[in-house]
């Protein structure tokens, strides 16, 4: 599926991604390709993003917010925001 990051100033992120986790108002909820629709309110946390592949480049890349663990696995940090997932795209509007 594909994520993208979007914040009053930019579009942070926007890659292939094998699975992203956010901070939803009940808890923590994951989606992976093929989720179905939906949109949620986003409070402050980490959208964990595990993505297909990293290559140097993009990793060189990315605003300094993100957070790097494990060899394909990244962390941005959000204080709420907007999740909307449709047709495998998930689009992240971040505060």
């Amino acid at each position: 599926m594909y994520l993208e990051i979007v914040t009053p100033e930019a579009v942070v992120f926007g890659a292939e991604v094998v699975s992203v986790i956010v901070p939803g108002m009940d808890g923590e909820f994951q989606m992976l390709n093929h989720h179905a629709a939906i949109v949620s309110l986003l409070v402050e946390g980490e959208v964990k993003i595990d993505l297909v592949s990293a290559s140097p480049e993009m990793l060189k890349s990315l605003p300094s917010a993100f957070r790097k663990e494990a060899n394909n696995v990244l962390f941005y940090p959000i204080k709420g925001g907007v999740l909307e997932m449709k047709d495998n795209k998930a689009i992240v509007l971040a505060d």
